[in-house]
């Protein structure tokens, strides 16, 4: 019966009635800086109750992608284009990055909803550029502050600053990103119960600072002294249990450090601290003690945002919007190697997750977070732009703890809902021409795991450069020759063809450059000022 109301949904949604149903809500929950494997549900052993049971109830998808970095991915998931299209990240020829403006034509999904009568509720970071009531926000309360997650210092309300009380005692970055949505719904379902709501839930967590409360700490301080060796072994035959992957498990690379390296860190977080992934068989038991710590600090982060996800999920159940609404969550890149001191600094004597610490993964236990894939946040392979995806919605998908293998990225999220909600994209859009956007909606995926027709995938991010047409992709690092891997059969990127196959290198780097100079083109209309970030940037 749930098969058939889908099929029924859907073809009003196709033949342009969708009016007559009920639009669903839309609830997308973005987690910052998690690993591939992290969740429960994608073979991970983090308690995550509520992630899992949104998996158990509805999709995960296998293959679905992010930009590898926070700002061009959040640019991309609410705009539908790629960072790069919209100057939310460089191109060769063109500046564009955290500081960049999008273009007229580009707003964010609020703005395209808003006359469905879609309300748009935003929660957590921003790190996109202008205010988020002038994006078609109805409200907001946006965290500027990640680099202490026990402070309301930064925060913006509806586009005000707001003044943190004299006490913050009882303050937790993680938990106040979901009072606040909890509280948006809330005034939903008191006065705007008739509307269809877009809840975009944008958590800090787990992204450095490591920091969480100390009884959470506790649950996990000595669950991680096997060391990173042992918990990838143990993800990648969860994984392939579960069919998430049928790949190889990458072996680590040892000689892989922090992306961008911070003079003095090490000697500013102490005689714990390695910036690279040696066997755990090689570190000291003070080593030994720090790393899995760290690790600890950074499961916890996982689990307390699962906590805080359930009750933004007991809310919609409560105010009896839990059926209609599709609930994705993923991650806006791989798991991190960066190892940063910023903000207020690093105090070793205090304790560890405690808000005079600022302490990173580091390159050891991230590799084992994006198990079974190989490289970190900003890389543009695999581990870098792999994210779980889950998709939750009990009117609209019938299927229950299902798999889909089709690849998708964030550029998707837009039309899938667009179309859900029976909008079609204007042609124009505060008088400017709207180009054609790269996503493809989500939506016959749903039902099957069916394939989603596209020319191909397309990385680009500080010289780092990628593409996926069907199983192949073509990745190469800043400044070295093409890579090329079959991912049918290796994820793990570790039988590079390009020496055997001159031609299909060809072929996908043809594709690879018809794509930037799409974009270059397109970006050069209203080209930016070619101003270089500031050093430290946020991210």
């Amino acid at each position: 019966m749930k098969a058939i109301r889908l099929i029924l949904f859907l073809a009003m949604v196709v033949c342009g009635r969708a009016i007559a149903a009920p639009k669903p809500n839309v609830v997308f929950i973005l987690a910052d800086d998690l690993g591939y494997s992290d969740a429960g549900c994608y073979g991970g052993e983090i308690e995550s109750p509520n992630l899992d049971s949104l998996a158990k109830g509805g999709l995960r998808f296998t293959q679905f992608y992010n930009t590898t970095r926070c700002w061009p991915t959040r640019g991309a998931l609410l705009t539908g284009y790629y960072a790069q299209q919209i100057h939310r990240d460089a191109l060769p020829e063109i500046f564009g990055g955290v500081r960049g403006v999008r273009q007229k034509w580009a707003p964010l999904l609020p703005e395209l909803l808003k006359p469905a009568g879609y309300r748009s509720y935003a929660s957590g970071k921003w790190h996109i550029d202008g205010k988020t009531l002038d994006a078609g926000f109805d409200r907001a309360l946006i965290m500027n502050n990640g680099g202490n997650y026990f402070t309301a210092r930064g925060s913006v309300r509806d586009d005000v600053p707001v003044k943190p009380p004299a006490d913050e005692s009882g303050y937790f970055l993680t938990t106040a990103t979901a009072e606040h949505a909890i509280e948006c719904l809330k005034d939903h379902a008191a006065n705007h119960a008739g509307k269809p709501f877009f809840q975009y839930i944008a958590f800090h967590a787990p992204h450095f600072p490591l920091q969480a409360l100390p009884e959470d700490i506790a649950k996990y301080r000595d669950k991680y002294l096997g060391g990173w060796d042992a918990m990838r072994a143990a993800r990648y035959s969860r994984q392939k249990e579960m069919g998430i992957t049928n790949t190889t498990l990458s072996p680590l690379e040892r000689e892989v450090g922090p992306p961008h390296v911070q003079a003095g860190v090490l000697e500013k977080l102490g005689p714990g601290e390695i910036n690279r992934p040696l066997p755990w068989s090689e570190l000291n038991d003070e080593q030994r003690r720090f790393q899995a710590t760290k690790m600890a600090i950074h499961a916890v982060m996982v689990d307390r945002m699962d906590r805080e996800i359930g009750r933004v999920i007991a809310q919609l159940k409560a105010m009896g919007a839990f059926e209609n609404t599709l609930i994705f969550f993923a991650s806006d890149n791989g798991a991190s190697a960066e190892m940063l001191v910023r903000d207020g600094g690093h105090d070793q004597t205090a304790a560890p997750g405690s808000a005079a610490t600022y302490l990173s993964l580091g390159p050891g236990f991230s590799s084992a977070c994006n198990t079974p894939h190989r490289r970190h946040k900003t890389w543009v392979h695999e581990g870098g732009i792999s994210t779980p995806l889950i998709a939750h919605w009990p009117a609209g998908i019938s299927a229950r703890n299902e798999l889909r293998h089709t690849p998708g990225h964030v550029v998707d999220f837009v039309p899938t809902v667009l179309e859900l909600a029976g909008i079609e994209k204007p042609r124009e859009i505060n008088g400017e021409q709207v180009p054609p956007a790269p996503g493809r909606s989500l939506v016959a995926a749903f039902a099957k795991d069916e394939t989603i027709a596209r020319d191909s995938l397309w990385w680009l991010h500080e010289g780092h450069r990628a593409v996926r047409v069907g199983d192949w992709k073509l990745v190469a690092l800043k400044g070295e020759p093409w890579e090329l891997y079959d991912l049918k059969t290796d994820r793990a990127e570790q039988n590079n063809l390009a020496a055997q196959m001159p031609e299909k290198v060809k072929e996908l780097e043809a594709a690879w450059q018809k794509q930037t100079d799409e974009f270059t083109a397109l970006a050069a209309k209203t080209r930016p000022p070619q101003t270089a970030p500031k050093a430290g940037a946020p991210e």
